[in-house]
């Protein structure tokens, strides 16, 4: 037994001298290989240096640091320790193979050299089966420069990078492959590449409840807001899914269900079941829970207002149905009407004030309240800030504001004054933001900052279009920040002064010599600059002359020495004053208006043929706007009544307008006109508004003995677009899916007859219902989506008035709004009634565009 003893330890000795033997000669060995190094003799060594070979990219330095190897300290060779190095490394993921080598061994000195070899780096990421946009947008979430190193991180990464980018675009279930492939041009470089195949976007077959009593499946599909099944009528959109819609679609599940008093309502479990190649079905386990009512209401912390008038104004009685959301809303608002807790205090300058309900006690299904108030001081404005207008003068924002320095603070008037920067039209609407600051508890004062943010607000309109057999251009310029107060100061050009809110615009269309029209106006809201005086200045002239060129049939008739010709002229001068009373929405204006009409040869194509006839004119208008915002309104108001009289000349200048001749008859003019206009904007479900609209209007005479106005007739059909017409002193209504003034009384002649010899109609009613839904709402440009449907028609008088039959048309469309040019349209509408005596193909109009003006808009 000694001898086999002795023979292993001389057997064992002898290989650890010939090991370190070998160290200690010029051929390092791998002191984790078993082959190489014994680990049944290890010895302790003190580290005397550590080198890194193999690296092209990384630090050495770096790489020792991560190893753990520190000269200077005791290192066992071989042990767990040596064993480290390589575990630790490799785990970093930066390496294909790591070993530690002993150099060589001085005395009692060890000298290690791990060497490495780097796995490849990126050179790039080739992305085939996408569109070329969608590929830009996953190389931006990607963020993968080249020079990363091709790992399996950086491929699953990719893969989930792409597969979350498909599913946000109802891509469930594509198929990705990722392979690499050597660099030629680099050494150590590789090229990652990706092949999609989308497959079909994926929508829903059908949503499977389970757990419900008291809801039907019917209930809670609706519930499910944004989910929706796939369904033969469902010709937009069918049912797509989207994990953030679908995440949404079941809080707002839960919240309509706890909504209708089941306070303990959940989802238990849901999943999502591929049902075939393009539709999933979603199972969704539900929790119903008992239905709660509501039981006794305690108030605390109130000293201002008594419980009787908090319960009053709460609105929520024991043995309703238990409605966390209507809670809230009643005690923290906001509501529309300002009507909740919370306002009845901050109006009254509680800025800071506070309520909370705690539920009290639960009992079989009772929940007692109590609501606790925390009012807080009344707060005064010290002063109000404007930041943000770099370009409008800080006076021109300041007096739209409702909340003054003295006053109590006021949420209802902060609000108020956010809608009255709006309509400004010089600021991002989804921008203007109000803040109380620097809050000083001591004295109870508070500053209001408003930031805001300029966007551009001038105009240019440029088109060319083609009428009257002639091509027309037209080109228009709108400063909508127009300054007459920096008009002589040199610095201020640039290009035009800037910064008053005034309106400057210039407008010219022209065809050549057959067709000028030339005008121009000013506006200035604050007239004298203290006080809400609105002052308008406009005036046009215009001339157009056809050698017999039909217009309507589109035939040469006479000889082109014959020509018709018109010129007209005219300026307007407007007053305006905002009024306190019924509210300070009320407006008023007073416009004085003269027109000169003169005509030569004019024909059959209008009422007289040769003459001078003129319209001066008073008009009284009283409108009221409290919409939220001029360009997508979502809620408020919008109407406007006037009345528009001439002087009765017929009363005093002894014409027998039986046989006076033309140029007699209608030199003065002689009317009433009274014309009504309406809109209202209400938001039906999530970002959807429906806009409803109603028109009316009247010309009149004062008595029998003149025949009703030639000029200030309305002209029903069409894109509304005034444009280039014969005759300017008709009022353009526009009626879509119809074409241009085609809808005038069927007591006016026969097809093309009726709209040669009329220049528009006495009476005129129109009602529109629009549904509209935001595609883009920023700084850049404000698009929405819209569906239609219009019912209009016109009379000669009023015994021929029916309200019932109207012409109708139905379609859908689009608007832009773009800084710089404007309200851009285009709508498809689709006209039900036909016009008699016309051809389809000559009183429909299915394409309409539009510029600078919102359909049947004020």
């Amino acid at each position: 037994m000694k001898r086999i003893l002795f023979f292993i330890t001389f057997t064992l000795l002898l290989g650890g001298q010939q090991t370190f033997a070998q160290i200690r000669g010029k051929n390092p060995i791998n002191l984790n290989d078993p082959n190489e190094i014994s680990y049944l003799d290890p010895k302790n060594y003190v580290i005397g240096g550590v080198r890194v070979t193999g690296t092209e990219y990384l630090d050495s330095d770096v790489l020792i640091t991560i190893s753990k190897l520190v000269v200077g300290q005791y290192i066992e060779v071989p042990s767990e320790a040596t064993a480290n190095v390589v575990k630790t490394l490799m785990s970093q993921n930066l390496f294909d193979d790591v070993q530690l080598y002993a150099e060589r061994i001085e005395g009692d000195n060890i000298y290690l050299e791990i060497r490495v070899q780097e796995r490849p780096r990126l050179t790039r990421i080739d992305i085939n089966g996408l569109k070329k946009a969608e590929t830009e947008e996953i190389r931006k979430r990607l963020n993968t420069n080249t020079g990363k190193i091709v790992n399996d991180n950086l491929l699953k990464t990719t893969q989930a990078t792409i597969q979350k980018f498909l599913r946000e675009k109802s891509f469930l279930y594509p198929e990705i492959k990722i392979t690499t492939a050597k660099d030629t041009a680099q050494a150590n470089n590789e090229i990652v590449i990706v092949n999609v195949e989308k497959n079909k976007k994926i929508k829903v077959h059908k949503v499977h409840f389970d757990g419900q009593e008291a809801f039907s499946s019917g209930q809670l599909q609706k519930y499910l807001k944004g989910v929706k099944p796939r369904k033969w009528y469902r010709i937009f959109g069918p049912g797509k899914f989207k994990d953030d819609k679908y995440k949404e679609a079941k809080q707002n599940l839960t919240a309509k269900m706890q909504d209708k008093g089941y306070r303990d309502a959940e989802i238990l479990s849901d999943s999502v079941v591929r049902y075939d190649n393009n539709e999933v079905d979603i199972y969704l386990k539900l929790h119903e829970g008992p239905r709660y009512f509501v039981g006794n209401i305690e108030w605390s912390g109130n000293s201002k207002y008594t419980d009787s008038v908090l319960n009053l104004i709460l609105g929520i009685e024991k043995g309703d149905v238990y409605s966390e959301e209507k809670i809230t809303t009643k005690l923290q608002g906001p509501t529309r009407n300002s009507d909740d807790i919370s306002a009845l205090y901050q109006n009254d300058g509680y800025l800071t004030f506070g309520i909370q309900p705690i539920i009290k006690r639960i009992y079989n299904d009772t929940v007692d309240l109590e609501i606790v108030l925390s009012e807080g001081k009344q707060f005064t404005i010290n002063n109000v800030i404007v930041k943000g207008n770099d370009v409008t003068n800080d006076k021109v924002v300041l007096r739209s504001i409702y909340t003054k320095p003295g006053q109590k603070f006021s949420r209802e008037l902060l609000m108020r004054s956010v809608r009255e920067i709006s309509q400004l039209g010089m600021f991002d609407e989804q921008k203007i933001t109000p803040n109380p600051t620097n809050l000083n508890y001591e004295d109870g004062t508070t500053d209001l900052e408003y930031r805001v943010t300029e966007k551009p607000s001038d105009q240019v309109e440029l088109s060319g279009g083609y009428g009257a057999g002639q091509v027309i251009g037209t080109l228009g310029l709108t400063f909508n920040n127009f300054s007459t107060s920096n008009m002589f100061k040199k610095d201020a050009w640039k290009p035009l002064p800037r910064g008053d809110g005034q309106k400057l615009s210039v407008r010219g269309q022209t065809s050549g010599k057959r067709y000028q029209s030339y005008s121009f106006s000013f506006s200035e809201p604050w007239l004298g600059g203290k006080k809400p005086i609105y002052f308008g200045l406009s005036a046009y002239t215009s001339s157009s002359s056809y050698g017999g060129f039909n217009y309507y049939t589109g035939q040469q008739m006479v000889a082109d020495r014959d020509l018709n010709r018109i010129w007209m002229t005219g300026v307007t001068a407007t007053l305006g004053k905002r009024l306190q009373w019924p509210d300070n929405y009320f407006q008023i204006n007073t416009s004085l208006s003269f027109q000169r009409y003169k005509l030569q040869n004019y024909g059959n194509y209008f009422l007289f043929s040769d003459g001078t006839a003129y319209n001066m004119n008073i008009t009284q208008e009283i409108s009221r706007n409290s919409v939220d915002a001029p360009i997508y309104p979502t809620s408020g108001s919008h109407f406007r009544f006037s009345v528009q009289l001439t002087p009765p000349y017929s009363s005093w200048n002894n014409i027998n307008y039986q046989t006076a001749a033309d140029n007699v008859k209608y030199k003065w003019t002689e009317y009433h006109k009274w014309k009504f206009d309406s809109q209202w904007y209400t938001k039906v479900a999530g970002k959807l508004v429906l806009k409803a609209q109603a028109q009316f209007g009247y010309l009149g005479s004062y008595t029998n003995k003149t025949p009703t106005s030639t000029f200030e007739r309305f002209k029903l059909g069409g894109d509304g677009m005034q444009g280039f017409d014969f005759l300017q002193g008709s009022e353009i209504i526009a009626m879509r899916g119809y074409a241009n003034g085609t809808l005038i009384p069927e007591s006016t002649g026969n097809g093309y007859e009726r709209i040669a010899i009329n220049s528009g109609s006495p009476i005129y009613a129109k009602y529109q219902m629009e549904l509209r839904h935001p595609v883009m709402l920023n700084e850049q440009a404000t698009v929405f989506v819209l569906a239609f449907a219009e019912a209009g028609n016109t009379w000669n008088k009023f015994s021929e008035v029916n309200p019932l039959k109207m012409r109708r048309s139905a379609g859908v469309g689009a608007r832009i709004f773009l800084p710089i040019f404007g309200m851009l349209g285009i709508d498809y509408g689709h006209a039900f009634d036909p016009i008699p005596g016309l051809r389809s193909s000559e009183w429909k109009q299915n394409f309409t565009f539009s510029i600078l003006q919102n359909m049947g808009g004020f």
